[in-house]
């Protein structure tokens, strides 16, 4: 059957023309199938082997109206016809009616499977009697060729043809096919169902296509938008740049005529500094060119690769992704990746969705707000924030660039502060530095850490301390940053130290003891810092309060030496050590806090004078830009805005009674844009014929460009000598800390309800020298009015506490003692005590130091104790303060 469907296939496509010009009659005997004979025989009956098996069957002419889509089965290559012969079919409308509404004959083989609608149909026959008869009974009927080519042409749209087109005749249609004899005798339900099955899987296939040629379009026009974003901003670029050049023209003309009025005034220094001036102006011009040439703005770029894909094959994808990240196409298999994050200083232009990466737009300030730099000054907009033109780097950094902005050294312009989008803010942004972001897995800033001392047990009766022995250290909390050990502390890592150090002593031996804090147990080791304690033949106790700042590296060592200048000093019989509640205490910061530290000593010079101010010499310094000595040495400089701790110490012999009388006092002053004011006062009582030191420890807020100095006043009919020496008994010790980490406040003790008489634990009460601060307050209403300082925030404190009064008690003892609420009875952190007044003297001093660890929530307070005695007087205005410095943990 295929054979002959293919053939039939064949013949249709070569006969067509022919069959649509002219009717087709059927051939009779040898006769050709031509117009003539045709006509000729148009009414003769048909006679011979070659004529159809139902020869009484009349032809009629198929009308064009009736007709439809013929879909034809392809003929396979290994299919050849083997010999000549020609079919014509043709039927009337009749007749097809007639055979497709017999529908009672049964069905055989795969024709059962057919809808009835194309089943063969059973037609009445004249019993036969010829050559074309069927040889046997019960075999299937020959297929006539005019009734299924009519059934197919009444089936099929696509073959609709008027009469007009055909030429007014009636339709006809011949199909001539080599094949052999018999063949032709094959049912076509087979090719028909197969021509179907084809035609399904075409629609199929079409519909694929369809949908993939759909998402190729949808890239394509993502492209396209993406390329056009990138060429607006790159247009925004080369305006950025001509604006750049247009402004170093400007620059380089107004440097020419300035240049030439120079020339003219012959002002060589004048000169020599406008050209630099300009010079460094017209350099940072270029460099800002030159970012901008080598800014990349982050614009993800899709390309879309042409290529045949299979219809079974699925589309490149990612998978699924996360709800922060896109699939990116342009990897090799395509991946999810994180979306991009704009940095500070531009604003998201497009979300970032399942294929496309966020873009993201500088934000152009100057355009934004037009006045942000002044309405005489120019503003130019660069990536991330804008530049002032003309504006010194020091006005600059005082906080022109506004809120959200800081000032950017490197860059010479204002930046856009970011933004921590994980973890929490390490350093707040300030006028002249970015946010610092920090995670909770990240080292602590700062530590504090305490300890208790001892003196160590003497192998002989009759040892000395002339050479100096080291106080054992026992520590009451465990730190990551170091190791006591027997006799001193080893540290374990990098970073800047604050020291404390409250020391009471009773002793008979000649002359002075010095207390010190050395730095590496070694012959390099040095003290860094030191007091000398005189000598009152054993009759009171005596206390002095020592500190010191340093940059200190691993394996580092720190040792407090207790050592006498002669050897008539006995270690069993001439020493009495009072024990204080934890008298070494320090504070440890991470140079990530960008903190400075700084040590200085005084000068060799001797002086007698009344008023000294002393001449200092920096001996390390970790950031010699932050902090550095005045043009005379007798000051010292702050470039930026920040936090101070400081300590001065300074050690002195004095001569007369009026020493005794007045005592020595040391005044810290600040001085701010030209003006000096005082910060603080410290109190020493005087001696005749010793030796003695005085100090002083404070922590204040500073300004950029802020300078403090120092000075020792001295009654005016007393003599004093000066030391100034490398063993760190004279010394400048400092510490900056950023304003981002850190506050100090200062106080000073209340006029009102000063203690007074038999003081028995009092707690002192406090005015703030300054309106309170975010972190550290001074708590106004209810019992602890004016009493107790509360902490916002945890983190670490150093509190120093110059007490001035008149009394007469065997012993004064101040304590600093916290707690977190008011059912928990106070912890104490930190004691000194203070020794009879010395004869003849009109006022004393006591002073405690200490450093510790807060949490939010902790309130703090100062008691003063009276042991067998009174209270007469506490001086208020001067010489008695308070100042608190706290930094994040």
């Amino acid at each position: 059957m295929l054979n002959w469907w293919s053939c039939t296939w064949m013949s249709c496509l070569l006969f067509l023309p022919v069959c649509y010009g002219i009717p087709t009659k059927r051939c009779t005997g040898g006769q050709s199938c031509t117009s003539s004979s045709m006509e000729s025989e148009q009414q003769k009956p048909c006679v011979g082997p070659r004529c159809p098996a139902k020869a009484s069957r009349t032809s009629h002419s198929y009308q064009h109206a009736a007709s439809s889509d013929i879909v034809f089965q392809p003929v396979r290559a290994n299919q050849q016809p083997s010999a000549s012969s020609r079919i014509d079919f043709s039927g009337s409308p009749d007749a097809w009616a007639e055979t497709h509404s017999n529908v009672t004959r049964d069905c055989k083989g795969i024709e059962c499977k057919l809808p009835l609608r194309i089943r063969l149909k059973s037609r009445s026959r004249v019993p036969c009697t010829g050559e074309g008869c069927t040889p046997m009974e019960g075999q299937q009927g020959l297929v006539q060729l005019s009734d299924r080519a009519a059934h197919f042409i009444g089936e099929v749209p696509d073959l609709q043809f008027s009469n007009s087109e055909l030429g007014g005749a009636p339709l006809g249609v011949q199909l001539t096919c080599d094949i052999k004899p018999g063949e032709n005798e094959v049912p076509s339900e087979d090719a028909l169902i197969l021509q179907l099955q084809l035609a399904k899987g075409q629609e199929k296939f079409v519909e694929s296509l369809k949908i993939q040629q759909k998402t190729i379009t949808d890239l394509q026009q993502k492209l396209s938008e993406q390329q056009n974003l990138l060429v607006n901003q790159q247009r925004e670029i080369i305006e950025q740049q001509r604006r750049m050049y247009e402004q170093m023209d400007m620059v380089k003309v107004q440097y020419s005529i300035l240049f030439d009025t120079v020339k003219q005034m012959s002002f060589q220094g004048l000169q020599e500094d406008i050209q630099q001036y300009f010079e460094a102006h017209l350099q940072g011009l270029q460099n800002q060119v030159r970012n901008h040439l080598h800014k990349t703005y982050s614009v993800h770029k899709m390309d879309v690769d042409a290529k045949v894909i299979d219809v079974e094959e699925p589309l490149p994808e990612c998978g699924i992704c996360g709800s922060d990240e896109f699939c990116n196409f342009q990897k090799t298999p395509p991946q999810c990746e994180k979306c991009t994050l704009c940095p500070a200083g531009f604003f998201q232009l497009s979300d970032c969705s399942e294929n496309v990466d966020r873009i993201c737009q500088d934000r152009d300030e100057c355009m934004n707000t037009p006045n942000i730099c002044g309405e005489r000054i120019k503003c130019l907009n660069t990536p991330g924030g804008f530049r002032c033109l003309g504006v010194p780097e020091k006005d600059a950094a005082l906080g022109i660039c506004g809120d959200q902005y800081f000032f950017n050294k490197e860059l010479q312009e204002c930046q856009a502060c970011s933004d921590c989008e994980e973890g929490v803010v390490a350093f707040s942004c300030t006028a002249d530095s970015d946010t610092v972001c920090t995670t909770v897995s990240e080292s602590k800033l700062s530590e504090s850490w305490s300890a208790s001392l001892s003196l160590p047990t003497s192998k002989t009766p009759n040892s000395q301390i002339y050479p100096g022995l080291n106080l054992k250290i026992k520590e009451k909390m465990n730190c990551e940053i170091l190791s006591p050990e027997e006799n001193q502390v080893v540290f374990k890592q990098h970073g800047l130290l604050w020291v404390d150090l409250n020391f009471a002593v009773k002793h008979n031996c000649r002359n002075f003891l010095q207390l010190s804090l050395k730095l590496n147990n070694s012959e390099e080791g040095y003290e860094i810092s030191g007091s000398r304690i005189e000598q009152p033949e054993g009759k009171y106790f005596q206390s002095t309060s020592i500190s010191c700042a340093a940059e200190v590296e691993p394996s580092q060592t720190l040792s407090v030496v207790l050592k006498s200048p002669n050897q008539f000093c006995n270690q069993s019989k001439d020493l009495h050590v009072y024990d204080l509640n934890t008298p070494l205490s320090l504070f440890w910061l991470s140079h990530d806090t960008g903190a400075v530290a700084m040590s200085a000593q005084m000068s060799t010079a001797m002086h007698y004078q009344t008023n000294y101010r002393p001449t200092f010499k920096i001996i390390s310094v970790s950031d010699p830009y932050m902090v550095s000595l005045s043009h005379d040495g007798r000051s010292i400089k702050l470039t930026e805005s920040g936090v101070v701790k400081f300590v001065f110490q300074q050690a002195l012999y004095s001569m007369g009674p009026t020493c005794v009388r007045e005592g020595f006092t040391l005044i810290f002053y600040i001085n701010r844009n030209g003006t000096n004011s005082e910060l603080m006062q410290v109190f020493k009582s005087g001696v005749n014929y010793r030796d003695t030191s005085i100090s002083g420890s404070g922590a204040a807020k500073v300004n950029a460009g802020d300078i403090i100095n120092f000075e020792v006043l001295s009654p005016a009919q007393c003599n004093v000598r000066y030391f100034g020496e490398n063993s760190g008994i004279s010394m400048l010790s400092l510490i900056w800390i950023p304003t981002a980490i850190s506050t100090a406040i200062t106080a000073s003790v209340s006029s009102s309800g000063l203690p007074t008489g038999a003081v028995r634990n009092k707690v002192l009460s406090f005015s703030l020298d300054l309106p309170d601060e975010k972190i550290i307050q001074l708590i106004s209403t209810g019992q602890f009015a004016h009493k107790y300082f509360r902490f916002a925030a945890s983190g670490g404190v150093s509190v120093s506490f110059n007490l001035k009064l008149i009394h007469s008690c065997n012993i004064v003892k101040v304590t600093i003692s916290t707690r977190i609420s008011d059912l928990v009875q106070p912890t104490v952190v930190a004691q000194q005590i203070g020794g009879q007044m010395l004869e003849g003297s009109q006022w004393t001093s006591v002073a405690l130091r200490s450093s510790f660890h807060v949490q939010n929530g902790t309130i703090l307070s100062v008691s003063l104790d009276c042991v067998r005695g009174r209270i007469n007087q506490i001086a208020h205005d001067k010489g008695t303060n308070l100042s608190i410095l706290w930094v994040s943990s």
